[in-house]
């Protein structure tokens, strides 16, 4: 296959339009669909002179070149691709004076023209209504009915803006995804450099501590045995105070901050098209819930991602002195009925935390989770949060981030 391709010329480039696609996960052959439009040269002929020895012997000659020019614009460089599409062009023109068909040529070419470069949408109009002209010209020339000639622009125009708007969102789409990414890879970036910085802290001081003392102790082993062994115990001492800051410092380095997890769930749910809205979290969260709550926070919300298909959501916590509690409100499609791995997993991480975890789903009404656990520590006061109907998303007050 790959020799076959090579033959042709039609292995990809790594910044072709077919390399894009693999590497989102899509198969190569998705652009091929377009194609189908294709079937208006097989079709032309019923409306105007029939299906001709003539009609035959030119669709086979231009045809296949149709298709290997179709193929080159979606797996040549960005940089070239657009001279492929201008050769489909070219290819209508020329046949312009024996060939009607040869106008579906033309409109693919005028569609994959920006597709396959970064030209600005304005350069791209002005351009497309220039190889109208020529076209059009050339038509009148050669005796084309007023319909054609009076469809023609308007079939490249409107294509070519809904094909090139859809490839522009999908771009953003794309955009957006690697920005999730490196929301990811910032912080996991900023909690090596804390850890670092931790752990240099933590054991540089201790361990030159427990060195001279070891060291000490060795001096006087033979000299003073009673002071070699005060230091031994006291380099002992020393050992356990580190052993126990490491498991310490271990805790949270395992901790996920919360208000990270929050903008992440933001760039998640915006990738799938849903709208998020938040208040953000309390302050000083003991590091164990706020662990918790962020990996259930992080699992409600890929939950609604995959599965909900919702338009909005809202994340909100609040905190009666005694109880923190946090509650995610989704529009979707509910119906949540057993516990899948997700949220049994949820209910696991909330009965650690000595809390409860409770769902409202019902079909078609959206899906509701509340999560309560002992607020510990916390200090910050927030009022009590009044649970709206999940299919009322839109009356929701608007977020505070």
């Amino acid at each position: 296959m790959k020799a076959a391709l090579a033959k042709l010329r039609l292995a990809p480039a790594p910044d072709s339009t077919v390399s894009e696609a693999l590497r989102q996960g899509k198969s190569p052959w998705s652009e091929a669909v377009h194609l189908l439009w294709s079937v208006w040269v097989f079709i032309t002929p019923m409306f105007g002179g029939g299906y001709t020895s003539k009609w035959l012997w030119l669709t086979l000659a231009s045809y296949p070149v149709f298709l290997w020019l179709y193929a080159k614009v979606l797996v040549a460089s960005r940089r070239v691709a657009y001279r492929y599409a201008l050769g489909m062009i070219a290819l209508s023109i020329a046949l312009v004076p024996f060939y009607l068909e040869g106008m579906s040529y033309f409109v693919f070419g005028c569609v994959m023209l920006r597709t396959s470069s970064r030209r600005s949408l304005p350069v791209y109009l002005v351009q497309v209504l220039a190889l109208n002209a020529v076209f059009l010209a050339l038509a009148w020339w050669a005796g084309y009915p007023w319909q054609a000639l009076a469809w023609l622009p308007a079939v490249t125009l409107v294509i070519g803006i809904i094909v090139n708007v859809e490839r522009a969102s999908q771009e953003k789409d794309a955009a957006l995804k690697l920005s999730h990414e490196e929301v990811r890879r910032l912080a996991a970036t900023a909690e090596r450099e804390r850890i670092g910085r931790d752990l240099h802290d933590l054991l540089g001081h201790t361990l030159s501590l427990i060195t001279l003392k070891l060291e000490l102790a060795r001096k006087l082993s033979e000299r003073d045995p009673p002071a070699s062994r005060r230091e031994l115990e006291e380099a002992e001492r020393v050992a356990r105070h580190a052993l126990a800051e490491v498991r310490s410092a271990v805790t949270g380095i395992r901790s996920t901050d919360l208000a990270a997890e929050l903008a992440s769930a933001r760039l998640m749910l915006e990738s799938s098209q849903v709208h998020l809205e938040y208040d953000l979290p309390p302050g000083d969260v003991p590091p164990e819930v706020e662990r918790g709550l962020a990996l259930v926070l992080r699992e409600a919300v890929t939950n609604i991602a995959r599965h909900a298909r919702a338009s909005r959501a809202r994340i909100e916590f609040a905190c009666d002195g005694k109880v923190l509690q946090l509650s995610i409100v989704d529009d979707g499609r509910g119906g949540v009925g057993a516990d899948g791995n997700g949220i049994g997993g949820m209910r696991d991480r909330v009965r650690a935390l000595g809390g409860t975890l409770s769902i409202e789903s019902p079909r078609g009404g959206g899906s509701r989770l509340l999560v309560r656990v002992p607020a510990g520590s916390t200090r910050t006061v927030f009022a009590p949060v009044a649970m709206a109907d999940p299919t009322d998303v839109a009356a929701m007050p608007q977020a505070r981030a």
